[in-house]
């Protein structure tokens, strides 16, 4: 999926991406550290987490057919080298989502251990948010940066 219409799909998929995944981080970050936004919004995240693992892998193989149609460019080589990088991050965070919708769902099965189990998954929820966020914006900037330069207003 190289185009959407007439227009080159990986621009389309990105703006997706750069709002769903740091939206996804947030929520993920929330329903691990604070119960009432876990009760209402677990299953939402699970299913933007879902997304964003899908719709990745399309903006990176559209990008990579377009940085082939594109002149030479080392920041635009920088941006399609971080943006391999983005599944890794999107997978953490599905992986991190869905181990708060197991708790929410089945964590009173673990005892004793429910406790430390929410602990280690909120740290861990902070952390690949928190990276996840960092990485998406890294990636947006060097593409922000292929695209338009040095141009201001």
């Amino acid at each position: 999926m190289n185009t959407i219409g007439d227009l080159p799909a990986h621009p389309l998929l990105v703006h997706a991406i750069v709002v769903l995944t740091p939206l996804t981080a947030v929520l993920t970050i929330l329903c691990a550290v604070w119960t009432a936004a876990r009760e209402r919004l677990v299953w939402l995240t699970l299913a933007l987490s879902v997304t964003t693992v899908i719709l990745t892998p399309f903006a990176i193989e559209a990008g990579e057919a377009l940085i082939h149609q594109l002149p030479k460019n080392p920041v635009l080589r920088e941006h399609a080298e971080l943006g391999d990088t983005a599944i890794f991050f999107v997978i953490g965070l599905f992986v991190v989502s869905l181990a708060i919708a197991v708790l929410h769902r089945w964590g009173t099965r673990l005892g004793d251990r429910e406790k430390l189990a929410r602990v280690v998954v909120a740290v861990l929820a902070v952390v690949i948010g928190v990276a996840t966020i960092y990485q998406i914006v890294r990636i947006g900037h060097t593409g922000a940066r292929a695209v338009w330069g040095d141009f201001s207003l």
